[in-house]
């Protein structure tokens, strides 16, 4: 409901702009607003521009474009995952968590999901399910990733020993790398 009280207040403060003092001119006889974009020219892709706002640590920023880029195309596997990502990135594990189970159902073999979710559960302290499913990531990824297998035994290594305590302390997070692909690094 504030959303759309918002909608409105800006909506009316861009109509007020349009007077012919110097708002946005109609363009020719069409009483409908302009598209924003100059003619010709597309909007950039909002799956896109989350993917740079990720990587400038704005992930707020990253979820409204990932859920611009929903509205555009849809909840693709790309786009689930990107949501979840943005989400474990600002400590919303829970919904992260469902977001990712969702894109893993959308498509079983997309690896950034399967990672992502992994990812999800070594934070909230879900050891055992996230070794297996770094080891379904590392499965369906022919065990190309060096980040995937990093990640894979450092749960195992937890899971055999769990007052496992790795002398860097480290941590995961998520690293964007090419067009919808997430690599696990650990921060140190």
């Amino acid at each position: 409901m504030t959303l759309r009280i918002l909608g409105l207040v800006v909506a009316i403060g861009l109509l007020a702009g349009c007077e012919s003092t110097g708002g946005q001119a109609a363009m020719g006889d069409s009483p409908f607003a302009p598209s924003g974009t100059v003619k010709g020219e597309e909007a950039v892709d909002g799956l896109i521009v989350g993917h740079r706002l990720m990587e400038a640590k704005e992930y707020e920023m990253a979820l409204k474009a990932y859920m611009r880029s929903a509205s555009e195309h849809g909840l693709t596997v790309d786009v689930l995952s990107a949501i979840g990502s943005a989400n474990l990135q600002l400590g919303r594990l829970g919904q992260a968590e469902t977001i990712l189970r969702r894109a893993i159902e959308t498509d079983e073999t997309f690896v950034p999901a399967w990672n992502n979710l992994g990812v999800v559960l070594m934070e909230r302290g879900e050891v055992a399910e996230a070794s297996r499913v770094f080891k379904a990531a590392f499965a369906l990824d022919s065990g190309r990733s060096d980040a995937i297998r990093d990640n894979l035994r450092l749960s195992l290594a937890k899971l055999e020993e769990p007052a496992y305590d790795d002398s860097d302390n480290s941590e995961f997070s998520l690293v964007r790398r090419g067009h919808g692909q997430f690599l696990l690094l650990t921060k140190h």
